[in-house]
């Protein structure tokens, strides 16, 4: 890697973020090893291939480290595992803040239902589709952005392996499937993601139909959680905003209509053969 593209090695930090403070200790702890080893900004860059720039916005917590970024520092500084073991510090600090909020909530979850109107639910997505649906968005997103969001939809995916298992229930609008982001490849590799996930016995897949009539879902997109205490809660996202919804009056509307659309969308048996159909379409 050339030291000119330096930038590439971290994430900027918000500095309301109350991650934060868990930077700015990364940050000191890789200043005081840097000293320790006797090397200036510049010779440390040098050394793992960074700019000096950009180390002295990790040291003064400014940027968010990459785990890479810390693999090499904890080699050429001889830390013997230290510095590497800060990438665990460091990870949460690396998602948007909004996206981490949302993993919480997951991560409490013991059933979770969600219905999308306008794509691939992000828990079912594949990196290339995740990916092309960042690139598409407007204004554009920088790389650095583009790359934090996807990891960050990446993570949440691990619902699916978390012990105990988390119930999950998806109803996608059909138009969601058939709507070519990044390419047809990319939608085909999408559909055979969602046939797999499918096929786990703690998951039901559900598909609704273009051609119904009557729809509980036109007031858009429905996300709930049954949390871990009994307590259930909403979760929606739309244009510039998101919201978690716990006022327990607006949660009971919110479990009605996804049960009414759960109950007017294809059986999961009949989903999963309308999924395989559209991909020998595709």
């Amino acid at each position: 890697m050339s030291v000119d593209g330096a930038d590439e090695a971290g994430w900027d930090v918000d500095p309301e973020d109350e991650t934060q403070a868990v930077v700015e200790t990364v940050g000191r702890q890789l200043k005081l090893w840097r000293e320790a080893a006797g090397l200036r900004p510049a010779e440390f860059g040098a050394a793992i291939g960074y700019g000096e720039n950009l180390i002295y916005k990790i040291e003064r917590g400014a940027r968010i480290p990459r785990p890479e970024f810390l693999d090499k520092a904890d080699e050429v500084l001889g830390a013997a595992g230290k510095i590497a073991a800060m990438k665990k510090d460091v990870e949460q600090a690396r998602y948007p803040k909004k996206v981490r909020d949302l993993a919480k909530l997951e991560a409490e979850a013991v059933e979770l239902g969600a219905y999308g109107n306008h794509n691939v639910h992000g828990l079912l997505q594949t990196e290339e589709y995740a990916r092309a649906l960042y690139d598409v968005r407007r204004p554009a997103l920088t790389e650095d952005d583009l790359e934090r969001h996807v990891a960050a939809r990446m993570a949440r995916q691990r619902i699916f392996d978390r012990r105990p298992l988390t119930t999950l229930t998806f109803v996608q609008e059909e138009v969601t499937l058939r709507r070519p982001i990044g390419g047809r490849m990319v939608l085909r590799r999408q559909l055979e993601r969602i046939l797999e996930i499918g096929q786990l016995r703690h998951v039901e897949i559900q598909v609704m139909p273009t051609e119904l009539e009557d729809h509980a879902g036109m007031s858009g997109e429905v996300q709930l959680l049954k949390l871990k205490d009994g307590s259930s809660m909403g979760y929606s996202e739309a244009q510039l905003t998101s919201r978690v919804v716990s006022q327990p009056k607006e949660v009971q509307v919110l479990e009605l209509r996804y049960g009414i659309i759960r109950s007017q969308a294809l059986t999961p048996r009949e989903s999963l053969a309308f999924i395989e159909k559209l991909r020998g379409e595709t």
